[in-house]
């Protein structure tokens, strides 16, 4: 019996890496195109040629997933043989109750993987518009970052106005430069992550005199323009933190520099007014992740200004903060059920590109095209997970699960994933043992009822 002809993968990213798993996981062969490695090609964001590089946060966030949606997520990409999954738990980094990783390990784990299958094929190359027509199986997994001559076939091909968004990169800080007679570890609530690790951030406490001028800094820094993209939303999710502070001056500490579940052990009976967290950013604990600081601040303010957060006053960056413009589908109108693209049913779309947003819903969108595409090519049709999984929610929402504006106009955004996407259960009452549940507890019984249903449910199409 011959084997089946291969399917091709376009993008080396999460959503590409984990797509082309997949399919030689099916013992389809898979030739997976990284345009990364080619002399003279590059992104704005990406600073290696590897892999499933990280080209944000190190964080796959809540790793929780009898109550977090994310973590949720995870749990259900774990039983599906996900790769990124396997190496960012090989990789991780101590984070409170999330899932962070090692970037550097992670994405050298995740190329080592696939280059070692011998039904994967990486070929370092730049595909410029749309795929050939003898590529009949197709998974185009460039992500907010696709080149201009391929998103130009793109749009060509459906007639439809892409929409964009900027996404912003947090500063990393030398672990060595940080003031630990000011900062101190500690999660939030002393909360243990999957590595049992319940002090796994650095603190920076500011008292209200402190804020405030941090805040009348942020605001009056110089900024990065972008003439071209004036006019772009940011996605709510990953906000420049100085566009935070314009929303209001208490808008930070309501966020990422909300003083809640934490305690000073210098001086425990004083409350800080906010607190900046760092989260570790490699394995070796050399560099920390400025939380929330994503940041369109340019460089020579951006030092200036993150050093007059109390133990950041000597600071040393190993990055600085930057944006990086991304591009989505308008994926219900332009996807079906499979993930195929109406117009051209050989080619489907993986990733952020779809409307997605957040690393793992990514890797999940080519964990799923992935299946799809293998069991089409095996001639075993598939359908997506069901709507009461994290990953059938997340098909939903991008193929029609939103509402238009008035006139019909498109209201589509990218989305993270979230219980709110999954049919809703009735709050329980009382427990597996009969005993009553008080009110304020009953969300989170619901969420972890949402979250049992969903693994019962993919399991049972996974073994189908």
């Amino acid at each position: 019996m011959s084997s089946p002809s291969p399917i091709h993968v376009i993008g080396g990213g999460l959503a590409g890496s984990e797509a082309a798993w997949q399919i030689a996981g099916a013992g389809v062969p898979v030739v997976l195109h990284e345009m990364r490695g080619v002399p003279g090609v590059k992104t704005d964001a990406h600073h290696t040629d590897g892999l499933a590089e990280l080209v944000c946060s190190n964080s796959f966030r809540s790793d929780d997933w009898e109550y977090n949606a994310v973590g949720l997520l995870h749990a259900e990409m774990r039983a599906l043989d996900s790769i990124i999954m396997a190496c960012g738990d090989l990789n991780q980094v101590p984070a409170g109750g999330a899932l962070a990783v090692d970037r550097e390990g992670f994405s050298q784990a995740v190329t080592a993987k696939l280059e070692a299958h011998p039904l994967v094929t990486v070929v370092r190359e730049e595909i410029a518009g749309l795929p050939p027509e003898e590529w009949d199986n197709v998974i185009v997994a460039t992500g907010p970052l696709t080149s201009p001559a391929l998103a130009e076939a793109i749009l060509k091909l459906t007639g439809e106005e892409s929409l964009s968004f900027f996404d912003a990169i947090a500063p990393i800080v030398h672990a060595d430069s940080i003031d630990f007679d000011i900062a101190w570890r500690q999660s939030r609530y002393d909360k243990e992550g999957p590595g049992g690790d319940a002090a796994a951030y650095v603190n920076c406490p500011m008292n209200r005199e402190q804020y405030e001028a941090f805040i009348d800094a942020l605001l009056a820094g110089p900024k990065a323009e972008f003439k071209e993209w004036e006019n772009v939303p940011y996605f709510d999710g990953c906000l420049p933190i100085e566009v935070m502070a314009e929303r209001g001056r208490e808008t930070l500490r309501h966020g990422p520099m909300k003083p809640v579940g934490l305690t000073n052990p210098r001086d425990p009976q004083v409350k800080a007014h906010a607190i900046v967290q760092l989260r570790q950013d490699n394995a070796l604990g050399t560099l920390f992740n400025m939380v929330g600081f994503q940041t369109k601040l340019k460089h020579g303010a951006q030092a200036e200004v993150f050093r007059m957060i109390p133990g950041l006053q000597d600071a040393q960056f190993a990055r600085l903060g930057g944006l990086h413009r991304n591009t989505f589908l308008n994926s219900p109108k332009l996807l079906d059920r499979q993930l195929r693209l109406k117009a051209m049913p050989r080619l489907r779309f993986a990733g952020q590109v779809t409307g997605v947003e957040g690393y793992v819903e990514s890797a999940a969108m080519g964990l799923l095209t992935g299946r799809l595409a293998a069991a089409e090519r095996l001639g075993r049709p598939l359908e997506a997970p069901p709507q009461v999984t994290a990953l059938g929610a997340l098909v939903e929402h991008i193929t029609g699960g939103h509402l238009d504006g008035p006139g019909g106009i498109s209201k589509f955004q990218p989305m993270n994933i979230n219980y709110g996407l999954l049919p809703p259960l009735e709050a329980p009452k009382v427990d597996a043992e009969g005993r009553k549940i008080p009110p304020k507890d009953r969300g989170r019984a619901k969420k972890r009822l949402m979250s049992l249903r969903a693994m019962d449910a993919l399991k049972a199409w996974r073994d189908a």
